[in-house]
């Protein structure tokens, strides 16, 4: 979703507002600006289109201005063009402001202050709050900032400035910012990979919070103007993570990745055949659990069902976020709600989380970025200690998120006075060299997706937990690839898409032995019979198979629960090959954010 970076300190802060947008360029965008201090005048430079288009006009931007803000947008109110990029502006130009979020009541607000003499130049919906600050100010910035927001009802991260400060105010409501400290110097984010290369201690803002940042130092209230202690954090990745580290794309560096993502989730958390999670939850307590997330945490949601009815033996809901907070469900303090984010951020995840919290019920989050706000507002979680995924299409986040369901569902046995098998834990530790086999394949999978380039609709097929595996890959196709694909349970095929079924129209089928494998070879059967193309995902090594498919890919055989893990990646490789080879920007497919801060 859009970016902010802002920057007070002692250099040139054009080339740094710069590098931080390129930082947050993975994020999705289709417009990008600045705007800097020097002798309390702004300059700006604000574009359609990508980073690269801004690069040219920023040599125009003063080298002494060491104060200035920057943003990329992603088009919600107003189309993608450069008069709705921000910054931007109050009437007489003196306010200047970057936005994260929506404000919701803006028609409103909007009309009340065209009629009090204020005039637009954009169609956005964030420029009403440039206006609502000119209204309040008296000559304190911060105040003035404070007073307009509590008119304010929506989402909000928010950098302001003004000609008469050397200062930058922040606000946070529903969109995150960071503040990161540096020597004589505050740089300031929405998300820390724009932070890293200037510093690693950095102050989270919580919702309600307001930062006043000028050249090294910052004041932290809330909009009611009382005094907040930050707690200096410290970020514990570098910024060499954050590198293609030769790859082509982000996306295939942290498909590649998986291995080593997966033993960072499982490191420390398997010893002597018992489970070590740090979780304040009272296990004996819980009669249901409900499971949220969006679309890949989603699918990773849908699995962890397995894992948690099977081995806790607890009945499981799971539930779209964004459905969940807009029913009425029913949770109380005996439901652990369990929220699944990547960001921690998610913002329909976020809202479902804080109906559980309203509600009394214990909550988990399973989250990849430290200090998001998900995992700050849960009362207990796992991290996944996957490192920065920067590709907007999640893939190893995804098998990380499915190892921690594993690795929850199994505490929550071992805390019922329950065994855990020991050779299901040694199967787990050795997950991450058996992911390195399927890696192996890739060149195959590659050959693979040169011959479906450009076929238009795939079909994905599985059953029982392989189900929500074919969702996850189909969306994968969907989201880089932008082929139309979708996911069903095999038996379900007969139901309705087995009418799309001919020799045009390529069908993967997740075939790895289990409890229902003689049932998806019936199925498979039924494709073949329809003359369907197929793409078998297998460790079945006998040779009837072979006649029924056009493309075996091999995977290891481990234990039913495991196979998800090793099932996904070839998925992931199809998708990705397929959609490089097509020429695709892959690692920013269009119309799609990383984080979806906002609804």
């Amino acid at each position: 979703m859009c970016g902010i970076v802002a920057y007070t300190g002692n250099k040139s802060a054009g080339p740094i507002l710069l590098d931080g947008l390129r930082y947050l360029e993975y994020r999705g965008y289709d417009s990008a600006g600045i705007c800097v201090l020097t002798d309390h005048r702004f300059q700006v430079i604000k574009r359609q289109g990508s980073i690269a288009s801004l690069t040219a006009e920023a040599g125009r931007l003063s080298a002494t201005a060491c104060l200035g803000i920057a943003h990329t947008r992603w088009a919600t109110h107003g189309e993608p063009s450069t008069q709705n990029a921000h910054p931007h502006f109050c009437c007489r130009g003196q306010i200047a402001i970057v936005h994260n979020g929506i404000i919701e009541n803006y028609h409103s607000l909007r009309t009340m202050l065209i009629r009090e003499g204020h005039s637009f130049k954009s169609e956005t919906d964030s420029e009403v709050v440039a206006h609502l600050i000119e209204k309040f100010y008296r000559g304190d910035l911060l105040a003035a900032v404070s007073a307009a927001l509590q008119s304010v009802e929506g989402t909000f991260g928010l950098a302001v400035m003004h000609e008469s400060h050397d200062a930058i105010v922040l606000a946070r409501r529903g969109s995150p910012l960071i503040l990161g400290l540096a020597e004589n110097a505050i740089i300031a984010a929405s998300d820390a990979v724009a932070i890293l290369p200037h510093t690693r201690q950095v102050i989270y803002l919580n919702d309600g919070d307001v930062a006043f940042i000028s050249h090294g130092h910052y004041i932290l209230k809330n909009l009611q103007g009382e005094h907040v202690d930050g707690k200096v954090e410290e970020i514990r990745w570098n910024i060499s993570q954050i590198e293609k580290k030769g790859y082509p794309h982000f996306m295939l560096k942290e498909i590649f990745e998986q291995p080593e993502a997966v033993a960072n989730t499982l490191r420390g958390r398997i010893k002597s055949d018992l489970i070590k999670l740090s979780l304040n939850l009272a296990v004996s307590s819980i009669e249901r659990i409900i499971m949220t997330g969006c679309g890949t945490s989603w699918h990773a949601a849908l699995i962890g069902k397995y894992f948690l009815e099977k081995y806790a033996g607890i009945p499981v809901e799971v539930d779209y976020a964004s459905e969940l907070r807009y029913r009425n469900p029913i949770i109380n303090s005996k439901v652990l709600t369990v929220v699944i984010s990547q960001s921690g951020e998610t913002a329909d995840t976020l809202a479902a989380l804080r109906i559980a919290n309203q509600k009394g019920a214990p909550t988990l989050g399973i989250v990849n970025v430290v200090g998001s706000t998900i995992a700050r507002e849960v009362s207990c979680g796992i991290y996944l200690h996957a490192g920065p995924e920067i590709g907007v299409a999640s893939t190893k986040a995804f098998s990380c998120q499915v190892v921690a369901l594993l690795l929850l569902s199994l505490y929550l046995r071992q805390q019922q006075g329950k065994k855990v098998a020991p050779s299901l834990l040694k199967d787990l530790l050795a997950l991450p060299e058996l992911l390195e086999r399927v890696l192996s394949q890739a060149n195959k999978v590659q050959a693979i997706a040169k011959e479906y380039r450009y076929a238009r609709n795939f079909i994905y097929l599985g059953r029982g937990i392989n189900f929500p595996v074919a969702l996850e890959g189909a969306l994968k196709l969907k989201e880089i690839a932008y082929i139309h694909a979708e996911g069903y349970p095999a038996a379900e095929m007969k139901h309705g898409p087995i009418a799309l079924i001919d020799e045009n129209m390529p069908v993967v089928c997740l075939a790895t032995r289990g409890a229902v494998f003689e049932k998806v070879m019936s199925n498979i059967q039924e494709v073949k019979t329809r003359q369907g193309d197929i793409i078998a995902v297998t460790d079945y090594r006998d040779k009837q198979l072979a006649p029924l498919t056009r493309h075996i890919i091999s995977v290891p055989h481990v234990s039913e629960d495991l196979a998800p893990l090793v099932n996904i990646i070839p998925l992931q490789l199809l998708a990705y090959y397929i959609a490089a080879l097509k020429g695709l920007n892959v690692d920013k497919p269009r119309n799609l954010a990383k984080s979806v801060t906002v609804e």
